[in-house]
């Protein structure tokens, strides 16, 4: 119902039993309007009023306090006609430009509906709050934090509580603490401000550009360097370090090669992975580690196998002698490569390292 005088003008008209009903007296299309909404509230029905533009909702609040009593004929027919219209309705379109964006919406390509909008002079429709708080939650403290307190204070109201808690876990105690004191104050806020802080947040969603990668360029990278040799993984690196410090530092930290599995791996997933790691790889690995750098993850690994196993592989390891560097970091990649299969599949949860205190 987007405009009060959708109402057909007021007629007598026949019942589906054959009825004549005559309404009394006369009716215009906006007192049509007002029976018809007073009769879904009186029946209990939800009708998302606040979703008219605000003149309609005004005018049928005035209509609504102008009227008095309906008789049962007058609010038959008056029934019998509204019926009758949307009976008669094959299909409807939203109007407008606003409109048909919104019943479009996540049909077409945001960058695409934010330009129409943009061309249009149009604002997304709605309640801007509804789509905020289908928000996943790391969407939502990344706004508080990027927003002043105060701001963050009324977005905190918004949410559901539940939500609301959990977010305020995510967020450091001191400015917890600002935030929620700044909820106490936030009693005279108006519905106008409310609607325009709603409406601006939303706008940003809007004016992000979305990836077109899956990641970010470090963990791109991190991805692509993990696949490569380790020559050239630290040649890349050290030219890197060069150019974006910042960056490479990213990298790195995305990187996971076989010398990181002494702070990724907990003891106790050692004897998993090794469950599906080729032999020979496994083998071929532990006897070039040394010679790689990497003997403090040799030890780990032969320390959280089982003691028959280790003792094995170290007669083995004494056996195959001097391993060639491109053959024992291949063997290392696949090593490698497990692991990540295995995380992927949601076998494996790697220890998140923790940032430098000064960094």
């Amino acid at each position: 119902m987007n405009d009060l005088s959708t109402f057909p003008s007021s007629v007598p008209t026949t019942t589906s039993t054959g009825a004549r009903i005559v309404p009394q007296p006369l009716l215009s299309k906006r007192a049509k309007a007002a029976i018809v909404v007073r009769l879904l509230i009186n029946e209990g029905a939800d009708i998302a009023l606040e979703e008219l533009p605000p003149e309609l909702q005004a005018q049928l609040t005035q209509q609504m306090g102008a009227m008095r009593v309906v008789d049962r004929v007058t609010l038959a027919s008056v029934v019998e006609e509204f019926t009758e219209a949307l009976e008669s309705i094959g299909l409807s379109f939203p109007g407008g430009m606003a409109g048909a964006l919104d019943a479009l919406d996540g049909k077409i390509g945001r960058e695409t509906a934010a330009r129409l909008r943009k061309e249009a002079g149009v604002r997304a429709a709605g309640d801007p709050w509804k789509r905020l708080r289908a928000l996943p939650a790391e969407d939502l403290v990344d706004i508080i934090k990027n927003e002043s307190t105060e701001v963050a204070a009324v977005l905190l109201s918004k949410l559901d509580v539940p939500v609301a808690a959990g977010l305020l876990g995510k967020i450091s105690g001191p400015e917890a603490r600002r935030i929620t004191y700044a909820v106490s104050l936030t009693g005279d806020v108006t519905p106008e401000a409310i609607d325009r802080i709603g409406i601006s947040l939303a706008a940003q969603l809007d004016n992000k550009k979305e990836s077109v990668f899956g990641t970010g360029p470090a963990e791109r990278l991190g991805a692509i360097l993990n696949s490569s040799s380790t020559p050239t993984r630290e040649d890349v690196l050290s030219g890197l370090e060069e150019t974006d410090e910042i960056l490479a530092t990213a990298v790195r930290k995305a990187i996971f090669t076989f010398g990181n599995i002494p702070a990724r791996i907990t003891p106790r997933d050692i004897p998993r992975i090794l469950r599906e790691v080729d032999g020979g790889d496994l083998l071929t690995a532990m006897a070039g580690a040394e010679a790689a750098g990497f003997a403090d993850a040799r030890d780990f690994v032969l320390e959280n196998m089982s003691g028959r196993m280790a003792d094995q592989l170290r007669e083995d390891m004494a056996e195959a002698g001097k391993i060639k560097p491109a053959v024992a970091d291949e063997a290392m990649s696949s090593f490698v490569s497990v692991i990540r299969d295995m995380e992927s599949r949601g076998d494996l949860v790697l220890i998140v390292e923790e940032e430098d205190e000064d960094e």
